[in-house]
Order: C-alpha cells, then structure tokens, then sequence
C-alpha cells in the first residue's frame, strides 16, 4: 500500500517561491514515478512535473518549464516541487501522484494510479 502526503502549500505574492513536499510511506513499483497535477474549480486538471525516480527522467509542462524544479530523496523516498517566479495562474489546488509510467502526466484521458489529498497554493498579484 502506498500512501502519499503532500505538505510546503501556501500563499506567497507574484514572483515569490515555493517548495512542496511528497511524502512517501510505503513502496511499491508501480509508484515509481511520481509527481504534480493541478487543477482549480472548474478547469481542467494539468500535469505538472514528475520524475521517475529509477532513472532520473523528468516532465514538465510547458507553462513551469524553466521555473519549477522537481527533484526526489532516495533515502527519504520523498519528491520535492520547487516553484520559483510564481504566477497568479499557479494559482491551484496540487496534488501528489504516483504511478509506473511518467507519460501519464501526458496524457489527461488517464490518470496516476496513487494519489494525495492535495494543497493550496496561491499566488497573489
């Protein structure tokens, strides 16, 4: 059974930073690439980052390539989401996924087999 937390969501003002946090209990190898969605009231739900955490090999979408940084602890079996340079469209609820492959976050016709409750994050002008 894996079980994932989310924790490091807030309010923080246009331009600031972020480091969300996805805690892990639990191992199974069909959580090994984990990451981010998004997704506000209303709009649809997005593919944020992820990382498979056997190799290396990451995602981003393309509206936080260059800003977010996602990165994972081996020993604490725990991904980090740093967000820099926060936009007001950042504004969203996050939630912390994990699954076997990491073209899931590619495609939004499907979904990660394990999830978190998720967090606010919201950014002010």
């Amino acid at each position: 059974q894996v079980q994932l937390e989310e924790s490091g969501g807030g309010s923080v003002q246009t331009g600031g930073s972020l480091r969300l946090t996805c805690a892990t209990s639990g191992y199974a190898y069909t959580a090994r690439c984990m990451g981010w969605y998004r997704q506000a009231p209303g709009k649809e739900r997005e593919g944020v980052a992820a990382i498979d955490t056997s190799d290396g090999s990451t995602y981003y979408a393309d509206p936080v390539k260059g800003r977010f940084a996602i990165s994972h602890d081996y020993a604490k079996n725990t991904v980090y989401l740093e967000m820099n340079n926060l936009k007001p469209e950042d504004t969203d609820r996050y939630y912390c996924a994990a699954d076997a492959s990491l073209k899931k976050w590619t495609m939004p016709w499907v979904e990660p087999y394990y999830w978190g409750q998720g967090i606010q994050v919201t950014v002010s002008s």
